[in-house]
């Protein structure tokens, strides 16, 4: 069995020396997996070392041991002028294909996966070329330990759903189809992973720790400062899920496909957000951008707009209510006879002037009022029995 997955592996190796640079974007390695890749973890990035360097997100890669947490890390780019456009991991028809990775003038297509830190599933939000020059984005960069001067403050807004998902297309991974810039961006001249960072995978695939199914999704080295420095590391905050390992390590042991009686955790649709991802822009690692601050020279890096979120109305104050608690005290609102002196002229109500009760004083004459005594606005449309009252005199 172990000569089988060294087989598989040189032949892995053969296969990626084999693709030439130009050709390096969009390309399924060949190697499918019957089991999805880990959620992505939940890891702060590392300072960035010195002007120049450009951020390459995490991801899930396969080895002879199964999936293995390739850390995120500065590094320097090839070339003045390009962008680098992470790989990702694609379903089709219960497989997954890795997608690599490459260096190129304009941002590609990704799987929609959000990888944060200026990578939120479309584009690139973390900076951009200016004449020569790399600008950061300190919302989603942490450049605070380093003095340059080539910085802007750009927010980042989420407006798709936040998760931790790290593939596209089936079940439980990533909808997100490729835009028609995206595709005329993989036509383009792509340029493989440095020396470098392909020094760093290699590395990491001989690090028992980075294994999925030994860390459960948490790796303990989940980013560096610079490609393969494994000893200044940021470990893993949290997982970015639920990880089975007894999944991965039979996924491994059965050269990437699972055994009879195992479920795929990537055919499950995951939870609508994760709670575990945070909120700080330089740790979290579930940006969705809005509108970036992009150069005419990359518009790639300008994606959906992201809409506001709304705030929170105040709620108003109870009103008290107008009525009067007690209903007995009704009366009271008829003061109006101030307007209607006749009522005054009546010599059987002094006896009580104070509340001036007349229904109550003559029952006779007004039973109307005893029955309803709260509509009693009609004696003003009856001034007839006032006017009977009157006329003995």
């Amino acid at each position: 069995m172990k000569i089988a997955r060294s087989l598989r592996t040189l032949l892995f190796a053969a296969i990626a020396l084999a693709i030439p640079a130009s050709s390096f974007a969009g390309i399924f390695i060949g190697i499918s997996i019957g089991v999805a890749p880990p959620p992505l973890p939940v890891y702060a990035q590392p300072a960035i070392p010195g002007d120049g360097y450009m951020w390459t997100p995490g991801y899930w890669a396969w080895g002879a041991d199964g999936y293995f947490w390739v850390p995120g890390t500065w590094v320097q780019p090839p070339q003045v002028g390009v962008l680098w456009t992470p790989g990702y991991w694609g379903w089709n028809n219960g497989l997954y294909a890795f997608n690599a990775g490459y260096w190129g003038p304009h941002i590609g297509f990704y799987g929609g996966v959000n990888y944060g830190f200026g990578f939120g599933g479309v584009g690139y939000e973390g900076g951009y070329w200016n004449n020569g020059h790399f600008a950061y984005n300190t919302s989603v960069n942490n450049v605070s330990n380093v003095h340059i001067t080539n910085v802007y403050n750009k927010t980042v807004v989420n407006n798709t759903t936040v998760n931790n998902t790290s593939f596209n297309g089936g079940t439980g991974g990533v909808q997100a189809q490729p835009t028609a810039a995206q595709e005329a961006a993989a036509h383009e001249n792509h340029i493989q992973p440095t020396a470098a960072q392909v020094q760093h995978v290699t590395q990491a695939q001989s690090n028992p720790q980075l294994r999925a199914s030994v860390n459960g999704g948490k790796p303990a080295i989940a980013a560096t400062s610079t490609p393969g420095n494994f000893k200044n590391a940021v470990p893993a905050k949290a997982a970015g899920g639920q990880v089975n390992t007894a999944v991965y390590k039979a996924a491994a042991a059965n050269g990437g496909k699972l055994p009879a009686g195992m479920k795929d955790p990537g055919s499950v649709r995951p939870a609508s957000a994760s709670a575990s991802r945070s909120v700080d822009a330089p740790e979290e690692h579930a940006e969705t951008p809005n509108k970036a601050a992009a150069t005419e020279q990359h518009p790639e890096n300008s994606a959906m707009t992201a809409k506001p979120a709304a705030k929170p109305q105040a709620q108003p104050a109870a009103r008290p209510e107008a009525q009067p608690a007690h209903p007995q005290a009704e009366p009271k609102p008829q003061a109006e006879p101030k307007s209607q002196p006749k009522p005054q002229a009546e010599p059987k109500p002094q006896s009580e002037p104070k509340a001036q009760p007349k229904p109550q004083a003559e029952p006779k004459p007004q039973p109307k009022p005893q029955a309803q005594p709260k509509p009693q606005p009609k004696p003003k449309s009856q001034p007839k029995p006032e006017e009977h009252e009157e006329k003995p005199k």
